[in-house]
């Protein structure tokens, strides 16, 4: 391990994809040639090419990026979130650069490698907190399993035949009860990724709130719920239905066995988010979704 500088970028990169690998390589020129340092973990050097002054570490801890002052991810959705779990866990911030196809976590384009590398060398850009969730798996009134997530909670059935039968609880009281392919528990972040493809509403990240969306549910009212930020939400799978499955963020899962109940609520550590730009969301969620606003006149000046 090379010795550390006066400050220190974290990169983390999808090397399984040429774009992110080329991209890697030039953040890294970008940024020891401004005389930042850089660190990386040793199981991705080997995929990029990387001078002999980049810092290796073997271990894929919260503690890797002990002195770093960002963290800087390179990818997809997919390696997004595993960013965010190095960023929740160190309270370093995150800069994401979207190598994918929508990236609402990422702030930055590939085609903005320069500025992003300017921008964090001259360290003009302002760090914002997102909300995450903590989930509790409880059965036979014992805690089986707790995670967090900063997207979303699904609870999902895992046979295709057979649907989820479920009820819905909200601040200790029962809401209403169904069978289902799902329930996601979403924070506004998630709202644009689980939550969005299910038919739930699109939540600006400055509303502080919770959202519980069903899965192609068969039943009259499962709408959509938007609770406040400080509300219990639960799902319980019924004694008589087949087991579940509950995903966080897509990433990490756990089995829910007949009679489970999965607890969600607002999560005592948020993840922190680098930003470089002050666009409003709205003009993000145009730009991303490629949604059609030709003939917008604006307001009357």
């Amino acid at each position: 391990m090379t010795q550390s500088r006066a400050r220190t970028v974290f990169l983390l990169a999808h090397t399984g994809r040429p774009a992110a690998i080329r991209s890697a390589e030039l953040v890294v020129q970008g940024l020891l040639k401004s005389g930042l340092g850089v660190r990386v973990l040793e199981s991705e050097a080997s995929d990029l090419p990387l001078p002999d002054t980049v810092e290796l570490v073997k271990e894929a801890t919260p503690a890797c990026l002990d002195g770093c002052e960002l963290l800087i991810v390179l990818g997809g959705d997919g390696t997004l979130l595993r960013g965010a779990e190095f960023a929740r866990a160190s309270g370093v911030p995150m800069l994401g650069v979207n190598l994918g196809r929508v990236g609402f976590l990422a702030e930055a384009e590939r085609d903005d490698l320069d500025q992003v590398v300017e921008r964090v060398v001259s360290k003009e850009y302002e760090v914002e907190e997102r909300m995450t969730i903590d989930v509790v798996v409880h059965r036979n009134g014992d805690i089986v399993h707790q995670d967090w997530a900063l997207n979303e909670a699904a609870v999902q059935k895992t046979e295709p035949e057979r649907m989820l039968e479920v009820v819905l609880e909200i601040d200790g009281r029962p809401v209403t009860g169904f069978g289902c392919d799902g329930i996601v528990c979403a924070t506004p972040t998630g709202s644009t990724a689980y939550a969005f493809s299910a038919g739930g509403p699109v939540v600006w990240p400055e509303v502080e709130a919770l959202l519980m969306v069903p899965i192609s549910a068969h039943a009259l009212f499962a709408k959509p719920l938007v609770t406040s930020p400080d509300s219990v939400l639960a799902v319980e799978v019924q004694p008589h239905t087949p087991h579940g499955v509950l995903w966080c963020d897509g990433r990490r899962t756990v089995e829910l066995p007949a009679g489970a109940r999965v607890e969600v609520r607002r999560g005592a550590v948020p993840v922190r988010l680098a930003r470089l730009h002050h666009a409003v969301f709205t003009d993000r969620l145009v730009a991303k979704f490629a949604l059609p606003v030709a003939g917008w006149r604006g307001a009357p000046h």
